[in-house]
């Protein structure tokens, strides 16, 4: 158990990071083995995010702070928070991957608690985040896109092309 001086500790060592952060997700980090949560400690990382698990009544008197609602006893699990200074679409991604590489007895859809948008102050459903996480990087999106616009004009020119060929001949 903790004393109330390490408790105290924790939560300013949560508030430093909540005030420089743009996006928190929340996950449940049961039954997932420590050399795994090294492993996501690790990812977030490199995009440049912190994974801190704390007690939901610490997790709940900070959010509770910076003016979210978040009930602590409608979770019954335990809470880990990745607190990110990037937006949801560049931090969710790495997430939705890490637990769906766990196999098929540890699933996304149940790991993933739901994120906040701390400057919006808006809550994200556990579903739209995992929906972003599976999104390609932009610059796929982008290039899908481009193909999209361009597929009725190189059709149209391909139409043309095989028309003068019968014409020519």
């Amino acid at each position: 158990m903790k004393t109330k001086a390490q408790k105290q500790t924790e939560l300013e060592k949560a508030k430093k990071l909540f005030a420089k952060s743009r996006t928190l997700i929340l996950t449940d980090f049961g039954r997932i083995k420590v050399n795994d949560l090294k492993k996501l400690r690790t990812a977030l990382r490199e995009q440049g995010a912190d994974y801190m698990v704390m007690k939901k009544r610490l997790l709940g008197l900070l959010l509770k702070e910076k003016g979210i609602e978040f009930d602590s006893k409608a979770h019954k699990l335990s809470i880990g928070a990745i607190y990110s200074d990037k937006h949801i679409e560049e931090i969710a991604a790495p997430v939705v991957k890490f637990f769906g590489n766990l196999g098929e007895e540890i699933k996304a859809v149940e790991k993933v608690l739901g994120g906040y948008h701390v400057e919006g102050k808006a809550f994200i459903e556990p579903k739209h985040v995992i929906m972003i996480g599976n999104l390609p990087p932009r610059e796929v999106l982008l290039a899908q896109l481009l193909g999209m616009l361009q597929a009725p004009v190189s059709s149209l020119l391909y139409l043309f092309q095989e028309r003068s060929k019968k014409l020519a001949i």
